[in-house]
């Protein structure tokens, strides 16, 4: 009786057609595709989507030192390291807090 009664709601509802192996084959890559960018969306969006990868490394090292994830001195020695690898790929100088920007001298001025 149950298998009665399923063939006839199935065919109610219009779920008997006759797809044979290839609708089936096509049906379960369907899913596939469609669960796997689904799981794929999720993780990009959790990982920060694009707002990750817009950020310039001084500004995410800001925002660590402001939310207190690091030091003020693991700050400062990141820093020190960006701007050595800034000015050895001949990158601009990134000014310090506190100064007006420009390069900086490692000594007194010299006298002319």
């Amino acid at each position: 009786m149950t298998g009665l009664a399923t063939t006839v709601l199935a065919d109610g509802w219009g779920l008997h057609h006759n797809l044979g192996t290839g609708g089936w084959i096509v049906m379960m890559l369907g899913m596939l595709i469609f669960w796997g960018a689904l799981i794929a969306l999720v993780v990009w969006l959790v990982r920060g989507g694009l707002a990750s990868r817009n950020e310039p490394p001084h500004d995410v090292l800001r925002r660590r030192l402001a939310d207190g994830s690091i030091s003020v001195e693991e700050y400062e020695q990141r820093r020190d390291a960006l701007e050595s690898s800034n000015t050895t790929a001949g990158g601009d100088d990134i000014p310090r807090a506190g100064t007006t920007g420009g390069p900086t001298t490692a000594g007194p001025s010299p006298s002319t």
